[in-house]
């Protein structure tokens, strides 16, 4: 299902197309996965508009062999994409905080063979995954009402978080003197982050 990883310069529809949105869809779903536009994939959650996901990717501007979380994974599809991306050199974590989505979204994962690439339950009333030494890029795919310190703690230095607050993206870069700098880059709708995960 899915071809060699290709390098973090190349164009962000390869990875599309090497990882088809299709296979991470309910069965009702699929016949719309070429229609750029969300998609409901269960328990209040969609699989966001490919437009919106290119864009993030585009942002987040993912390295062969970065270690990689993303928070809100949902159906697997943006941890799949992130996997080809970062190549069986990196690493990628997808968080996500409904437990039968987890489940669902990981069997996904599972089935593309990039064994570099996990899905798991977020741990109740904990935002993301800290590591030490933070992580190199973070993606997370729900809107925020204010930018999460415990997500911005989380970036390493030189990392990359791209994150919706409230309909605006953000791109939120880990300074070498340790200091974070913020930019805008236009607006979006997201289903909203639940920063305390439901048991």
């Amino acid at each position: 299902m899915v071809s060699e990883p290709v390098a973090v310069h190349d164009d962000i529809e390869r990875a599309m197309r090497a990882v088809p949105r299709r296979e991470f869809l309910p069965r009702s779903q699929r016949p719309l996965a070429h229609e750029d536009r969300p998609l409901p994939i269960g328990r209040g959650q969609t699989s966001s508009q490919p437009a919106t996901v290119a864009a993030m990717l585009r942002l987040l501007r993912v390295p062969l062999g970065a270690r990689v979380l993303d928070v809100g994974s949902g159906s697997g599809w943006t941890t799949a994409l992130l996997a080809y991306l970062t190549g069986p050199q990196g690493s990628v974590l997808g968080v996500e905080r409904d437990s039968r989505l987890a489940e669902w979204g990981a069997a996904n994962l599972g089935r593309t063979a990039m064994s570099w690439a996990s899905i798991e339950q977020a741990t109740p009333g904990m935002l993301g995954h800290p590591r030490p030494n933070g992580w190199d890029r973070i993606l997370v795919s729900a809107s925020a009402p204010a930018l999460p310190r415990a997500l911005v703690d989380q970036i390493g230095y030189g990392g990359r978080m791209v994150i919706p607050i409230r309909t605006t993206l953000l791109l939120i870069e880990r300074l070498p003197d340790g200091r974070t700098r913020a930019t805008d880059h236009g607006g979006y709708r997201f289903v909203p982050l639940i920063e305390d995960p439901e048991p």
